[in-house]
């Protein structure tokens, strides 16, 4: 063995590993899968696209916004219905009329008022509240001038309109507070009766008092017990004088 000589010792680190030379003779580094693709997909005399530009093209293209640009954003729901509104091109505008509103345009289209009666109306887009005159021809209360209210819910017509006389009257059926005991706007009412029914069953009580089903006790005994004192207090209220101690307005038209 000889003495004296030392093992010459590895390079440390790692080797470096040559450059490759491609087949123009020219230097490559190394590119990522997205650039080279671009690479590939460059034609002659277009300019190589990196994998960044490529994935914001594609994703431009995804959301219908060619070149990347915003396209203007549309105006929201909300705000164009309340233009359309202001404008007056909503078809909803306009209310929709109730079942009680239609019934009563339709009995109101056919009645067949006796010619002691007659309807009025406050406000002619509101056929729901009217009021109602009655001026017998004959019988207790000839040449009187009763006026009825009438108030018809939404529940009509299952549900009879509510009635009221607003003339202080001497009556076994009419109390003095207005109430009208008439049996078809109580226990005999049916959505087939209509508003003419009604007025032709309050004219009837003024031809036919029923003392048998009475609001005015008073009155109804009377006119059980003295038709001829019945008629003179009838007459008596209506010209406007004392019942006992009630005061009745004069009522002759």
């Amino acid at each position: 063995p000889q003495l004296g000589l030392r093992r010459p010792e590895r390079a440390r680190g790692r080797r470096e590993r040559p450059v490759e030379a491609g087949p123009s003779g020219s230097e490559n580094s190394r590119v990522g899968p997205s650039a080279a693709e671009g690479a590939r997909g460059a034609g002659p005399g277009q300019s190589r696209t990196t994998g960044a530009d490529a994935g914001r093209a594609v994703g431009a293209e995804r959301r219908g916004r060619p070149g990347g640009r915003r396209q203007q954003r549309r105006r929201p729901r909300r705000r164009q219905k309340k233009e359309e509104e202001s404008a007056g091109g909503t078809k909803g505008s306009s209310k929709k009329a109730s079942a009680a509103q239609l019934r009563i345009q339709k009995d109101i289209n056919e009645l067949n008022l006796p010619k002691t009666c007659d309807i009025s109306f406050s406000d002619p887009d509101d056929l729901l509240n009217f009021k109602l005159v009655i001026c017998p021809d004959e019988g207790f209360y000839k040449s009187g001038k009763f006026v009825f209210s009438f108030k018809v819910g939404q529940g009509y017509p299952h549900d009879p309109p509510k009635v009221k006389c607003e003339t202080m009257v001497y009556h076994p059926n009419i109390d003095l507070e207005g109430n009208v005991c008439l049996n078809i706007l109580r226990e005999d009412w049916k959505p087939v009766l209509t508003i003419n029914s009604i007025i032709y069953g309050l004219q009837y009580l003024f031809l036919e008092p029923n003392p048998e089903d009475p609001l005015n006790k008073e009155a109804a005994e009377v006119l059980q017990n003295n038709r001829r004192l019945f008629e003179q207090n009838v007459q008596r209220s209506m010209r406007g004088g004392y019942i006992g101690s009630t005061y009745f307005e004069r009522c002759l038209k």
